[in-house]
C-alpha cells in the first residue's frame, strides 16, 4: 500500500462518523446509508488529489459528504420503489424524549436539501463561518436562513 492509500484510509477511518452522521440525516434505512457511504467514500477519493487544504479537512469531508447525499437523494426520489413494511418494530422507543427526537428529524427529513444541510450542520454545533465554508454561503446568510429553517420547523405539522 503507498503513502495515498495510507493516508485516505487514516483520513477516512477519522472521519467515519462525520461521513455517517450527514448520511443518516437522509435516509434511516442501514443498506441505503451504506450505500451513501461507499458513495461518499469514492467521491473523496476521486478528490483527494485535488484538495488543496484551502479549507480544514472536517470542512472538505462535510462538503463532499453533503454533495453526495443531497445528489443521491435526488436520484432516489426519480426512482419508484415499493416499500417493504414491517409491523413491529423491535427498536422502538417510547419515553417522551425519544418521541419528541423523533419527531424533530422527521420534521428535518421534509426540509429541502440545502436546508436539511444547514441544520444539520448546526446540530452538529459547528460555528456559523464553518457552516457557511461547507454549504458556500457568507456567515451572515447562515444566520438568515437558520432564522427561517427554525421557523419553518416550529410551523410544521406533525
Amino acid at each position: 500500500m503507498n503513502k495515498k492509500e495510507t493516508d485516505f484510509i487514516r483520513i477516512l477511518k477519522e472521519y467515519k462518523t462525520t461521513i455517517y452522521t450527514v448520511c443518516f440525516m437522509f435516509s434511516k434505512d442501514k443498506d441505503e446509508v451504506n450505500d451513501m457511504y461507499q458513495e461518499v467514500s469514492i467521491n473523496l477519493w476521486k478528490g483527494f488529489d485535488n484538495f488543496a487544504q484551502k479549507s480544514e479537512m472536517k470542512t472538505w469531508i462535510y462538503r463532499i459528504s453533503l454533495n453526495t447525499c443531497i445528489s443521491f437523494d435526488r436520484k432516489k426520489k426519480r426512482r419508484k420503489t415499493v416499500p417493504l413494511t414491517v409491523d413491529i418494530d423491535l427498536f422502538e422507543d417510547n419515553d417522551h424524549e425519544s418521541k419528541q427526537i423523533k419527531a424533530l428529524y422527521n420534521r428535518i427529513n421534509r426540509l429541502e436539501p440545502f436546508d436539511r444541510a444547514i441544520i444539520l450542520l448546526w446540530l452538529e454545533n459547528l460555528p456559523y463561518d464553518e457552516i457557511g465554508a461547507i454549504v458556500g454561503i457568507s456567515t451572515k446568510n447562515v444566520s438568515v436562513r437558520l432564522s427561517r429553517i427554525r421557523e419553518q420547523l416550529k410551523n410544521m405539522h406533525p
